[in-house]
């Protein structure tokens, strides 16, 4: 395994400490009027989605997790789990509402995206940036509605709720940052 300073921290580094792969969210170089430099950091666990906050010394090392990114494409869900497909060898995997946390509010049939997986047990997706989704349900328009009249909740069609403008009426299409979960415009 391959190790690394601490003071070559990025956010998206995964590293793995006592047995588990985490993800740096955020990290800080501080240096005290007296004593050694040290470097704060926020770390994700990928397996259940749980932040900590540790602090190590500066230039400490620490091991590299070597994670991979696999395209695979969204299939279907199987009651709690949801079934993916290797778009190269065709093999099927099967991920849990728990791995996926809020992320299947953004899934649709079909959709092609990244997965990671560590030593060999996948353990996040990677969404794109932008979906585009159908909107299933949401009150009528009215006339006179415009872009910059207000909002409403549309319930789209992979279950995920998101603030509209008033135009937009069921069956529109329209695009989300699945980062923010906002309404971006109208496909």
């Amino acid at each position: 395994m391959a190790v690394i300073s601490t003071n070559d921290f990025h956010n998206g580094l995964t590293i793995e400490l006592d047995g588990t792969v985490y993800q740096v969210v955020d990290f800080q170089h501080s240096k005290t009027g007296r004593g050694g430099a040290f470097v704060r950091s926020k770390l994700k666990n990928v397996e259940d989605g749980g932040v900590i906050e540790k602090t190590f010394r500066a230039n400490e090392k620490v091991n590299r997790a070597h994670v991979e990114q696999r395209e695979k494409q969204y299939l279907y869900r199987d009651g709690d789990d949801y079934i993916f497909m290797d778009t190269e060898t065709y093999e099927q995997i099967a991920l849990s509402q728990e791995q996926l946390g809020e992320k299947i509010d953004y899934l649709k049939e079909n959709m092609v995206l990244e997965i990671s997986v560590y030593e060999g047990r996948p353990i996040d997706i990677n969404l794109p940036t932008f979906v585009e989704l159908a909107v299933a349900k949401t009150q009528p328009g009215i006339k006179g509605n415009t872009v910059s009249g207000g909002s409403k909740p549309a319930t789209l069609e992979s279950g995920a709720v998101v603030q509209v403008p008033l135009f937009i009426s069921e069956g529109d299409i329209v695009k989300v940052d699945t980062r923010t979960g906002e309404y971006m415009e109208r496909v």
